[in-house]
């Protein structure tokens, strides 16, 4: 088998979860026995780029000409039984399913985002989930409110591309939603259910569970929409000490809160930003991973990486998270579930868990609201040894690469080389 993986790669001053699940998906599928072809471009070639390229930037996400070029080129040359797509902003762009197309190349691409229906792909402004461009035939509010990079003019080219693109989206042979609630998302875009596949990502497997070490871990982009400012709030709602040690890992805007909380507090560490060894001995030194996300965050992956080393998680009950600590499933028979477990290992008789807080299979999910986050820690804090084995189960069971590189093969072996739609 023989696929071609199209990508354009995020800035790497700005890590990103989709540039590592991609990297490692590549791995995977080579490990597997599948001969991958690489298109990958990355948004931190645009500083280099000649003056006429440059040129050319304005109109790259709604049809990039150098790219179909190259494109065209491999698959005359390697003829691909599928070209598989992940980001194609802003180097690649959609027109690559049209390219593919006319080669007689089916399309998959997996959903990591909400960008066929919002510029900024993450229905998250000011600070609030919006949906304003939902059902719109051009995304207007977008463009008001500068949602792509603060820029109007920016804002405006991808409103315009969506637009452009909304039958080149529909043409896709095969979409991967990560979760049923992304596979709900294209539903209501309009794809039709047999071309919807969910399929979750995985990460590589590090290996046997160390000891639980003591304390949380958060680790994320340092923005709005991923919930630090929510966090520091629940955090500063109890007294220095009793939850053990907050670590915090990553960069962006909302670096200036973190730095101000470690000040503040000698039970807040700020560690900036890991690399891979400074990410495992993190999640090594810590009890519990916080995904304290205020969008429908679609599967983070550092939930992922905590369940493969063992470690449940404390999440907000958006988009995938539930899904991934098992929260979304049904309930086990009274007593036994995880619920009773976490609330007998608080010492309150395996009494209902709080409003608003919801025990799963390998963590809690809770309304994100900082009085549900913070009354939700120490029951975190006091649970995590009973639901850490479950959590690496949950990450052997339905993350790891063996089950889902398997599913992803299966995906690519059911589409035929002749498309019906081009």
């Amino acid at each position: 088998m023989r696929i071609v993986v199209a990508h354009n790669r995020y800035r790497e001053a700005q890590p990103s979860g989709e540039n590592t699940i991609v990297d490692a998906e590549i791995n995977q599928l080579t490990a597997a026995g599948v001969e991958v072809l690489p298109f990958i471009r990355s948004s931190d070639e645009i500083p280099s780029m000649s003056t006429a390229a440059k040129a050319l930037l304005p109109i790259s996400p709604i049809w990039a000409p150098r790219a179909q070029h190259d494109l065209s080129r491999l698959l005359t040359e390697h003829r691909p039984d599928v070209l598989h797509l992940h980001n194609p902003y802003p180097l690649l762009s959609p027109w690559v399913v049209r390219t593919a197309h006319r080669h007689g190349v089916p399309v998959v691409q997996t959903v990591h985002n909400y960008r066929q229906v919002c510029s900024s792909g993450i229905y998250f402004r000011d600070g609030v989930i919006c949906q304003d461009c939902k059902g719109r035939a051009l995304g207007v509010p977008a463009i008001k409110h500068r949602c792509y990079r603060d820029s109007a003019a920016q804002s405006a080219l991808m409103a315009t591309t969506l637009a452009v693109h909304r039958g080149t989206w529909r043409s896709v042979d095969r979409y991967i939603a990560l979760t049923s609630a992304i596979a709900d998302h294209l539903r209501d875009y309009g794809i039709p259910d047999e071309r919807i596949v969910v399929k979750p990502n995985a990460v590589p497997d590090p290996g046997r569970p160390a000891p639980l070490g003591d304390g949380f871990l958060y680790m994320a982009r340092l923005s709005p929409e991923k919930g630090v400012d929510l966090l520091l709030d629940a955090w500063r709602r109890h007294p220095v000490g009793a939850l053990g040690t907050l670590r915090v890992a990553g960069d962006g805007e909302l670096r200036p809160l973190v730095e101000a909380a470690a000040a503040e507090r000698p039970d807040v560490v700020y560690l900036g930003q890991l690399d891979r060894a400074g990410v495992r001995a993190a999640v090594e030194a810590s009890a519990v991973v916080i995904a304290a996300s205020m969008w429908h965050d679609v599967l983070p992956t550092v939930i992922i990486e905590a369940l493969a080393s063992g470690r449940p998680v404390l999440g907000t009950a958006l988009g995938g998270i539930p899904y991934l600590v098992g929260a979304d499933a049904p309930r086990e028979p009274a007593g036994t579930g995880p619920a009773e477990v976490a609330s007998a290992v608080a010492g309150d008789g395996g009494s209902p868990m709080p409003a608003g807080i919801e025990a799963g299979e390998a963590g809690w999910v809770v309304a994100p609201e900082p009085a549900a986050l913070a009354a939700a820690l120490p029951i975190a804090r006091a649970g995590a040894a009973a639901l850490a084995p479950a959590a690496r189960t949950r990450y052997e069971r339905t993350f790891h690469p063996d089950v889902v590189t398997r599913q992803l093969i299966d995906i690519y072996a059911g589409l035929s080389r002749t498309p019906s739609r081009a």
